[in-house]
C-alpha cells in the first residue's frame, strides 16, 4: 500500500523541470538540497537558527532560508520559501514540499481516492497521485525523517552566546589593582615566592 502522506508532482522552478517532486504531508517546511541551491543559481541563503532531528536521532544546521521561490506546477505559480540543507540527495529526492507549500497552493487532498487539488482564485488543477507515484524494485537506500528541533535551537544559542561572553572576558585587559591594596600584596607575594 502507498504511503498517503506522501505523493509527487510535477513542477518548474525557474528554468529546472522536475517531473516528480516529492509532497510530504509530514513535512513542516519546504526542504532544498544545497546542490539544487547552486543548480539554480542562488548566490545566498538568509542564515537560519533552525536545527533538525533525523531519523537516526543525529542533528543537523541548515545552510540557510531561500525566501520567495516561484514554483511553478502546471499552469500555476506560487511562491515559497525553502531551509537549505546540506545533504546527499537521491534522484527525486533535491526538494521536499510540505504543508507550508500546500496551505498556499490551497491544496486539497483526498487521500481515498488519491486525488490532489490545487488552487489558485477560481482556478483549479487536479492530480491523480497513485497514478504518478511509482517505487524502485530495489531498495531505496536510507530513511530520513526531520523534525524541527526548538528546544536544541535554544540550547545551541545559549551556548553560542555564553562562549561569545567568555571570548570577550579572556579579550579584555586586566587592570593591576593599585598599589597598597590586599589583593596588590598577594600578588606581590606569590610573585615573590615562585621566583626562588
Amino acid at each position: 500500500m502507498k504511503d498517503p502522506r506522501n505523493f509527487q508532482i510535477p513542477y518548474i522552478i525557474g528554468d529546472i523541470t522536475i517531473e516528480k517532486a516529492l509532497c510530504d504531508l509530514g513535512a513542516s517546511i519546504n526542504l532544498m538540497s544545497l546542490n539544487m541551491m547552486r543548480r539554480m543559481r542562488i548566490e545566498e541563503a538568509k542564515p537560519t537558527r533552525m536545527a533538525f532531528q533525523l531519523a537516526d536521532r543525529t542533528f543537523k544546521f541548515p545552510h540557510g532560508v531561500v525566501e520567495d521561490l516561484l514554483v511553478k506546477v502546471g499552469e500555476f505559480i506560487f511562491p515559497a520559501d525553502f531551509v537549505v540543507l546540506d545533504m546527499e540527495e537521491e534522484a527525486n529526492t533535491s526538494i521536499i514540499l510540505g504543508r507550508p507549500f500546500l496551505a498556499t497552493a490551497g491544496a486539497i487532498i483526498d487521500v481515498q481516492k488519491g486525488k490532489l487539488v490545487l488552487r489558485l482564485h477560481e482556478e483549479k488543477m487536479v492530480f491523480n497521485v497513485f497514478k504518478a507515484m511509482s517505487y524502485p524494485k530495489e531498495a531505496i537506500g536510507e530513511c530520513m525523517m526531520v523534525d524541527t528541533i526548538e528546544q536544541i535551537v535554544q540550547g545551541a544559542l545559549e551556548e553560542e552566546q555564553y562562549e561569545g561572553s567568555m571570548k570577550l572576558e579572556q579579550q579584555a585587559p586586566r587592570e593591576e589593582p593599585p598599589q597598597g591594596t590586599m589583593e596588590s600584596s598577594i600578588m606581590t607575594n606569590y610573585k615573590n615566592n615562585n621566583k626562588e
